[in-house]
């Protein structure tokens, strides 16, 4: 009698890739990788959106120049997309209304384009996760409902964001480097690894809130631990 292998990852979760890369299980409501990278950094008084160029079909690359990040309400907030085109732009527009409703506040726009996202028999067909940010907040938005806001300041998705996000993080947390330099290494890095992600980016950027510097209050912790730790041995 023979043992069954072990239970891994690859059994458990199938995940759809955008270009039928892979088929998602039925019924399942899990996000899809497209084929791109968007990253955000916040850092200091600035946040930064960038996105390559890349539109992939399958295995064969269409276009190398697409831009994937804008600015919307009067230029206070930007974002990107990975997904289909158009239905981040339709996405983007949604968000621009709710944002005018309710006063800029991207929060509350956020939460009422996901609630129409996930309910609204034509918005929940739309193929598309956005990345968004205000000079105070840096939020993911999916066709689930989930609206995330990072403990770091930065965000990356698409099938290069795993890269783009490891690289980043490092640079942040040992160097001094800009949000949009640490942005732009970390984008190389993923762009080198993933095949689906080119050099060609394109980047939005707007002031930040230096007082809501996610990096920067973990730098302060961190600095404050190792004094502590420092008091101690001695």
């Amino acid at each position: 009698m023979t043992s069954k292998p072990p239970a891994t990852c690859a059994h458990i979760v199938e995940l759809s890739y955008s270009g039928n890369h892979a088929s998602p299980l039925q019924g399942s409501k899990s996000p899809e990788i497209h084929a791109t990278t968007v990253l955000c950094v916040r850092r200091g008084d600035q946040v930064v959106i960038m996105a390559d160029g890349q539109v992939t079909r399958g295995s064969e690359v269409i276009k190398p120049n697409v831009r994937k990040v804008r600015r919307i309400n009067d230029g206070r907030v930007i974002g990107g997309f990975a997904g289909a085109t158009a239905d981040a732009f339709t996405l983007f527009e949604r968000l621009e209304v709710q944002l005018e409703t309710h006063s800029g506040q991207l929060t509350r726009a956020a939460v009422e384009l996901a609630k129409a996202w996930r309910t609204d028999k034509f918005l929940r067909r739309l193929d598309a996760t956005m990345v968004v940010a205000d000079a105070r907040q840096s939020l993911t938005i999916t066709g689930n409902g989930d609206i995330l806001e990072p403990h770091d300041g930065i965000i990356a998705i698409g099938s290069g964001g795993p890269y783009a996000l490891a690289a980043a993080r490092a640079l942040a947390q040992s160097t001094d480097l800009s949000a949009e330099e640490i942005a732009r290494r970390a984008m190389q890095i993923a762009a080198d690894c993933c095949i689906y992600t080119n050099h060609n980016f394109m980047l939005e950027q707007i002031q930040s809130d230096a007082a809501n510097d996610p990096l920067s209050q973990i730098a302060e912790e961190d600095g404050k631990l190792t004094a502590s730790g420092a008091s101690e041995s001695t």
